[in-house]
């Protein structure tokens, strides 16, 4: 039986929506890529009476409770005052914690007041945890054969203290076996279609492995995990390695990659194995292929660069749309995104040229081409082609799905290459 962990995420803000809880979202994918299972995840705000009744409601429900925020010098920060009064201990300076703060200020040209020092006062019944990046250092504590672990809102700085700290700690003290996940990355293909692809080979999968459908905007990801203990680690990697085998050939042609890697990652793999190079031309979209593809480290390697050509005027002055072209056809239409895919690659003299040309929404629709309504246009040098996309009726959604159709286009090309 997995070791069970609560989450509490404290802030007002969090709560108001002007900040979003990655930080949750992101512990709770590595408790489990850990073998630890999360059995609760709680959102409270700077309240000592809800932090404390938390508190007392998580420890009686999971052996680790990890809390994120609340952790920073001033008054509204309340998480380190209500361990001190639900543990009924006190405060501690660490000298390691203030010397490290000390340095850290130094090295800026910054003074060091009080209020920054007094951030190495730990509670006594615990100890620190290392902060590289920051000043608030986090705070383990084990209680009645309880672990908490206090870490800071920050998620690069409550990320760095989990990877290199906690989640180590944690899996000596209760981990005796981890489970190994596998991940196959999907595109193209609805999660109902692809479960019914691979309907055979999921009822024929062996018992030690579970399967999990985990569809995000766009694409599908199909997880293997088997539980992994030491001695038989390189056998559970060969059983999962041998069942992605068995399901390769049924969906090849949907997948793009595996693991942790993102189709704009492929993409770029892919053209650098292939020595080609990309250029593109987004209207509706407004940059966020751009966005996604220059996410991708070294993308300078294949990605020239990119116009986004929203008015007529620029389509027809900078990328050569004949004006009685888009007259005729509307810059949603077929043959404008041929010229502007066939015009992109020109001008960047690049090996593909793509282009995108749609109706986001919420307005801008009309009977014929309703909003969602999206053209994208892929040319390299020996074919230009186009394909419609309906979408969805929300602006937000709709340019992400074209930024993920145009990047499924250009991976579908490249693959018959």
């Amino acid at each position: 039986m997995p070791t069970k962990a609560v989450i509490i995420s404290i802030g007002d803000e969090i709560l108001y929506g002007q900040t979003l809880d990655t930080n949750a979202h992101w512990i709770s994918g590595e408790l489990n890529k850990a073998g630890i299972q999360v059995e609760k995840r709680y959102t409270i705000g700077d309240r000592r009476e809800e932090i404390l009744s938390t508190l007392k409601e998580a420890e009686e429900r999971a052996k680790i409770i990890l809390i994120t925020g609340g952790l920073g010098p001033t008054s509204d920060d309340l998480t380190k005052p209500c361990l001190l009064e639900y543990f009924d201990t006190y405060l501690v300076r660490n000298e390691s914690v203030l010397n490290h703060i000390i340095e850290l200020f130094t090295t800026r040209g910054r003074e060091v007041t009080e209020v920054n020092k007094a951030q190495a006062d730990i509670p006594a019944n615990g100890k620190a945890v290392p902060n590289i990046l920051g000043t608030a250092p986090g705070v383990w504590i084990e209680e009645n054969g309880k672990v908490f672990v206090s870490m800071p809102g920050v998620p690069y700085e409550m990320q760095q203290m989990m990877t290199d700290t906690v989640i180590p700690q944690l899996r000596e003290k209760y981990v005796k076996g981890e489970l190994l996940h596998r991940m196959i990355r999907t595109i193209g293909i609805p999660e109902s279609a692809l479960a019914n692809m691979i309907r055979e080979w999921e009822t024929n999968l062996p018992k030690a492995i579970k399967l999990a459908y985990l569809p995000t905007k766009g694409s599908v990801k199909l997880r293997l995990t088997a539980k992994r203990e030491d001695e038989d680690h390189f056998q559970t990697q060969k059983l999962i390695q041998e069942e992605i085998n068995k399901v390769l050939p049924t969906i090849e042609k949907y997948v793009y990659g595996f693991d942790d890697e993102e189709i704009e990652e492929a993409i770029g793999r892919m053209l650098l194995e292939s020595k080609m190079s990309l250029s593109t031309a987004e209207s509706c979209t407004g940059g966020y292929l751009s966005h996604k593809i220059t996410s991708v480290p070294g993308s300078s390697q294949w990605y020239e660069g990119g116009f986004i050509p929203y008015s007529n005027k620029f389509k027809n002055e900078q990328l050569r749309v004949p004006l009685e072209m888009l007259e005729e056809h509307g810059a949603v239409s077929k043959p404008v995104v041929l010229v502007l895919a066939e015009n992109v690659r020109k001008a960047f003299n690049t090996s593909i040229g793509v282009s995108i040309s749609g109706i986001a929404g919420p307005t801008g629709g009309t009977e014929e081409k309703p909003v969602g309504t999206v053209w994208i246009g892929y040319s390299d040098q020996r074919k230009t082609v186009a394909k419609k996309f309906l979408f969805t009726k929300d602006r937000l959604i709709n340019i992400h799905y074209t930024a993920m159709a145009a990047l499924d286009m250009i991976r579908i090309n490249l693959t018959k290459d």
